[in-house]
């Protein structure tokens, strides 16, 4: 059982890497939760690869400082879908 999470650790932090994902995406990609992620990236992959883990953080850290603009721009297309939706 703990090969596959470790396995499972790595796999995320390089797609994670690849496609710049944040955890609510790669979450998806993979079938499971978003704790679950932040778990195997958070503490998992730190004792597997620490390399690894680094370059995962970066990206993670980046994620979190925009996560408010994403918000926002959300925001701003559910309502702008709202009133198109009510014009029609």
């Amino acid at each position: 059982m703990k090969g596959i999470v470790e396995e499972r650790a790595a796999m995320l932090g390089e797609y994670i890497i690849e496609s710049k994902a944040t955890v609510r995406s790669a979450a998806k990609k993979f079938g499971i939760s978003k704790s679950t992620v932040h778990k195997d990236v958070s503490q998992r992959l730190k004792n597997v690869n620490p390399v690894l883990y680094k370059e995962v953080r970066e990206i993670l850290e980046t994620n979190k400082s925009q996560r408010h603009i994403r918000g926002g721009i959300a925001t701003r297309n559910k309502y702008l879908r709202i009133r198109k939706n009510n014009d029609n």
